[in-house]
């Protein structure tokens, strides 16, 4: 194995598979066929992999006029949000001469194989959300220029993160409910081990525990509409008072509720309110229309690029927060009087 601090280089290739440095030039840039035969390119190849050999983009970039590529790492779980992500982070891209590669890790969370195992596929860098951070250590993202999406700045294993402010998301939703004299509140929590979601319910605990008279009980479900009415519905039917809020992690979760809700015989907003947060085509699609925070997809991936092209420059990147706002409409209104 190569030193981790020397890079690996065409002539240590070159040697390991005993041909010539052109000959390696050749097999890695695709040109070989009817110059060198099959076992000697797969020999190439072999080396190259197992002195973990990326060519060397910039030279071969001047040579062959290659965009430079980027891979966005995403969770498949949510895929309008990160169709936008997606967007914002190829408009920047394109302006940069970079392209953007999407890899959405299968399960969403999880490890996921490497689509990169052959050594012609050169990345410079890789933007990831933190929902798909296990995916990164399969497709060996954590060695190279790495920016997280959606993930702890504390803890993070990339050069640089960018967040929404989902923090004050979470404050505006409590904020409005609490307002309209909301006191017993129902936490629909996404089951995904994601500091995202983590920052949500420490936010409305937090936020709730200033008040006095308030109680939320935290139900748990995986993100589909199934599992959240199938929570919903068992929450309902505890015994105890009736909570008169159900704050949502995500519209998706709160789309699920509205069914169990429904079957339950109970109306939004008159018997419960409903909150949701992200903003998808979703929250206008049911009825009554969700309450819920606009994020902004787009401006996450655009700010995602900046910063790796950031650290790619050696540039401190932007570390504020991407502010978010609530939407309010007709799944909130005032508890019922007693």
């Amino acid at each position: 194995m190569a030193h981790s601090n020397t890079r690996p280089t065409s002539r240590d290739v070159a040697q390991a598979a005993g041909v010539s440095q052109a000959a390696v030039s050749l097999v890695l840039g695709d040109k070989w066929h009817g110059r060198v035969s099959a076992a000697t390119a797969q020999r190439v190849r072999d080396a190259a992999r197992d002195l973990g050999y990326r060519p060397n983009l910039a030279a071969r970039n001047l040579r062959l006029g290659h965009t430079r590529t980027v891979l966005l790492v995403v969770p498949a779980l949510t895929t309008e949000f990160f169709a936008g992500v997606y967007t914002g982070a190829a408009r920047i891209a394109a302006q940069h001469g970079f392209g953007v590669v999407l890899y959405p890790s299968p399960e969403g969370v999880g490890p996921a194989r490497d689509p990169f195992a052959s050594a012609q596929a050169a990345l410079d860098g890789v933007i990831a959300s933190s929902m798909a951070a296990d995916a990164l250590t399969t497709i060996r993202g954590d060695q190279l220029p790495l920016v997280m999406l959606d993930s702890d700045p504390q803890g993070s294993l990339g050069a640089a993160t960018v967040n929404l402010d989902i923090a004050d998301g979470v404050r505006q939703v409590t904020e409005h409910l609490l307002g309209l004299g909301h006191r017993r509140f129902l936490h629909l929590a996404a089951d995904v081990p994601s500091w995202t979601f983590e920052v949500r319910a420490h936010e409305l605990a937090t936020r709730v525990a200033t008040v006095p008279g308030t109680d939320v009980r935290t139900i748990r479900a995986p993100l589909t509409f199934e599992a959240a009415r199938a929570a919903t519905e068992a929450a309902l039917t505890a015994p105890g008072p009736h909570p008169t809020a159900l704050v949502c992690d995500d519209d998706k979760l709160a789309a699920g509720a509205y069914k169990a809700l429904r079957r339950r015989g109970l109306h939004v907003p008159s018997d419960i309110s409903v909150t949701g947060l992200d903003d998808l085509a979703l929250a206008t699609a049911i009825d009554p229309e969700l309450t819920t925070v606009r994020l902004d997809a787009e401006l996450f991936g655009e700010r995602g690029m900046q910063a790796l092209l950031a650290v790619l420059d050696g540039r401190e990147p932007d570390r504020s927060d991407i502010p978010v706002h609530l939407v309010v409409r007709g799944s909130t209104a005032p508890p019922r009087p007693h």
